[in-house]
C-alpha cells in the first residue's frame, strides 16, 4: 500500500527532495546497471569473433562526442530488444508514432518542471527513433513515406522538448540559450538535407542527432538531482544541470551547423575554392589577433598623448584611431591574408570596411540598450563579435586583401 500511495503521489505531482532523486536517478541505474553487465559479455564477444560493427552506423559520420566503438556496443547490446519488436509485428510507423508521443510528452513535462520524467521521455524517444527505420528496412517496407514521417516527427520531437524548456526558463536569461538551440538543431539536418538536394552528402558533426538526444535528455533527466543538494525547497529550481545541457547543445549544434555549411559551399564552388580548414582557422586567428594589437596600440597612444602632453582626450582618441587602423591594416595586409595587391585601392576597401564597421557596431548596442536587463558591456562585447564574424573578417578576406587565386573576375 505504501508504495501504492509512493507511485501515486509522484503522478500526481509530489516534488519533495526523495521524490525528485528518486525519479531522476532509478531509471538512471538501471539503464547504467545493464550497460554495464553487457560489457564482459561484449568483450568475450569481441575476443573470439571480433568487434560487431554496425552497418548502418559505419555510414554515418565520424562525431567527436560518442565515438564508433560506444554506437557498434549500444546497436549490439539493445540488438535483442529491436528483434522482439521486429517479431512483434509491430509496423515501423506506430515505432515512429511512438517516438514522436513521447517525444511531445518530454516537452510537456519539463514545461510543467517535471525535468526527471521529461528527459528520460526524450531518451526513450531517441531509443525508438533509432528502431523504427531498422525495423522497416529488416522488413523490406523502408519507403520515402516512412522516410518522411520520421524526418518531421524527429523535428518535433527535437522541439518539443526545447519549446517545454523554453516555457519554464521564460523569464529567465536560460531563454536566450534555449532558442540558439532550437535554432542549431533545425540548421544541423535542415543543411544536410539540403546538401544531399544538391547531391553533396554532409555528414559528421560534434553535435548529431544523437548526441543532441544523448546530452539533452540526460542532463535532463538527472538535474534534480543536483536541485536536491543546491535547492531542497525550491518548488522552482533553476536546474543547472539542465542549463548546462541546453547551453552546450546550443553552442556545439550551431557550430555544426555553420561546419557543415562551410562543407557544403565549399563542395559548391570547385572553380573558386573556399580556404582548407586549418588556413581558415588560422586567418581567422590572425585576424583577431591584428584587431587586439591594433585596439592596444590605439589606447596607447592615446594615454600617452593626453597624459605626456595634455592633448585633448577628443583628439587623442582620433589619433589613436587612425594609428589603430593603419597597425590593424598592415598585419592583415601582410601576416594574416600575405596580399601583395596595390596599396591604395585596398586602403580605400579598408576604409569602407571600417566605417560600416563603426556603424554596425554603434548600431547594435543601440538595438541591445532596449533591453535594459543586458548590461551594456557584455551588449559591447556581443556586438562586436557579431559584427567583427559575419562583416569584418569576412569583408576583409573576400573583398579587402582579396587572393588572387579566389578572383571572381
Amino acid at each position: 500500500m505504501e508504495l501504492l500511495d509512493i507511485v501515486l503521489a509522484w503522478i500526481l505531482g509530489d516534488l519533495s527532495p526523495t521524490a525528485r532523486v528518486l525519479t531522476a536517478l532509478g531509471p538512471a541505474i538501471l539503464v547504467t546497471a545493464f550497460f554495464l553487465l553487457g560489457i564482459p559479455v561484449f568483450a568475450v564477444r569481441c575476443l573470439r569473433h571480433g568487434m560487431p560493427k554496425d552497418a548502418e552506423t559505419l555510414t554515418r559520420g565520424k562525431s567527436l562526442l560518442v565515438g564508433f566503438f560506444l554506437r557498434h556496443y549500444y546497436f549490439w547490446l539493445t540488438g535483442p530488444l529491436w528483434n522482439m519488436l521486429l517479431r512483434s509485428g509491430i509496423p515501423a510507423h506506430a515505432v515512429t508514432a511512438l517516438s514522436g508521443l513521447l517525444g511531445l510528452a518530454a516537452g510537456v513535462a519539463v514545461a510543467a518542471g517535471r525535468f526527471a520524467l521529461g528527459g528520460w521521455l526524450f531518451l526513450f524517444a531517441g531509443m525508438l527513433d533509432a528502431a523504427d527505420g531498422r525495423i522497416a528496412r529488416s522488413r523490406g517496407t523502408a519507403g520515402p513515406v516512412g522516410s518522411a514521417l520520421d524526418s518531421v516527427l524527429d523535428r518535433y520531437t527535437d522541439a518539443a522538448i526545447l519549446v517545454g524548456l523554453g516555457w519554464y526558463y521564460r523569464n529567465t536569461w536560460v531563454l536566450l540559450f534555449v532558442l540558439l538551440a532550437l535554432v542549431g538543431t533545425s540548421l544541423v539536418p535542415y543543411v544536410r538535407a539540403k546538401g544531399e538536394s544538391l547531391g553533396i552528402p554532409l555528414r559528421g558533426g560534434v553535435m548529431q542527432r544523437l548526441e543532441r538526444v544523448l546530452f539533452l535528455g540526460a542532463t535532463t533527466a538527472l538535474s534534480p538531482i543536483i536541485e536536491v543538494i543546491v535547492a531542497p525547497h525550491d518548488p522552482r529550481p533553476q536546474h543547472w544541470l539542465a542549463v548546462g545541457g541546453v547551453v552546450l547543445v546550443a553552442v556545439l549544434a550551431n557550430f555544426t551547423a555553420a561546419q557543415r555549411l562551410i562543407d557544403l559551399l565549399r563542395a559548391l564552388s570547385p572553380a573558386q575554392p573556399l580556404p582548407g580548414r586549418r588556413r581558415f582557422r588560422a586567418e581567422l586567428a590572425l585576424n583577431a589577433f591584428a584587431a587586439a594589437a591594433a585596439t592596444a596600440v590605439d589606447f596607447a597612444l592615446v594615454v600617452l598623448l593626453v597624459n605626456g602632453t595634455g592633448m585633448h582626450a577628443p583628439t587623442a582618441t582620433l589619433l589613436g584611431s587612425l594609428l589603430g587602423a593603419v597597425v590593424n591594416f598592415t598585419l592583415n595586409r601582410i601576416v594574416t591574408f600575405r596580399s601583395d595587391g596595390a596599396v591604395g585601392p585596398q586602403a580605400a576597401r579598408y576604409a569602407v570596411v571600417s566605417g560600416s564597421s563603426a556603424l554596425l557596431n554603434a548600431g547594435g548596442v543601440a538595438l541591445l540598450a532596449f533591453h535594459p536587463a543586458l548590461d551594456y558591456r557584455l551588449a559591447w562585447w556581443l556586438v562586436r563579435g557579431a559584427v567583427w564574424l559575419g562583416w569584418n573578417f569576412p569583408m576583409q578576406r573576400s573583398w579587402v586583401f582579396q587572393q588572387p587565386e579566389e578572383s571572381h573576375a
